[in-house]
């Protein structure tokens, strides 16, 4: 099976998120199949982490870091997704754990909008948001923020007030060409 990945490609991988291929090899573990290649991976976030994946995996849940042009892409695109609505209580953490693991950075905005939402109809109610959704917006906005911020060359932290920004141009823009 021919590879997509080389040494020194950044992926994502899962809930470690931006990884550094570092080697491509046969594990040295005794109970390791010798005939088995994986990647050497180094999450970025996790300095002292190593993970080991199997290169022959078509599940591996690997996938290339986002070029410069499609954050700007899925930047420019936040107005326009839809919230991931789910009013069951069960459902809704179920579907916010699958959008994290999908890595998908359209759905992590679909789950973002819908707990920022939900939070502020909660507020408005005169209730807390709830552990669950504070947990999973802080995951899914970590991981966003992460890889936008990986892919435009921007520190982590600047991301809200880039997307922000961006998102008010474009507003500008849109109401700047629909006056006569």
């Amino acid at each position: 099976m021919e590879n997509m990945f080389k040494i020194g490609d950044f992926v994502i991988k899962g809930s470690s998120g931006i990884c550094r291929i570092d080697n491509i090899g046969h594990l040295d573990i005794s109970a390791a199949n010798k005939e088995r290649l994986y990647f050497f991976l180094s999450p970025l976030n996790e300095t002292n982490s190593k993970l080991y994946v199997p290169t022959d995996r078509k599940d591996s849940g690997l996938r290339k870091v986002i070029t410069e042009e499609e954050a700007w892409r899925i930047i420019e695109e936040i107005p326009n997704i839809d919230e991931a609505w789910i009013s069951d209580d069960k459902q809704r953490e179920q579907k916010y754990k699958e959008a994290i693991q999908s890595c998908d950075l359209t759905r992590l905005v679909s789950i973002i909008k819908s707990m920022y939402h939900r939070k502020q109809q909660r507020t408005a109610q005169g209730k807390k948001n709830t552990s669950v959704d504070e947990h999973f917006f802080k995951v899914a906005e970590n991981n966003l923020y992460t890889e936008l911020a990986f892919a435009i060359g921007k520190n982590r932290e600047d991301m809200r007030e880039i997307i922000a920004g961006r998102i008010e141009e474009i507003m500008g823009e849109k109401a700047s060409c629909e006056k006569p």
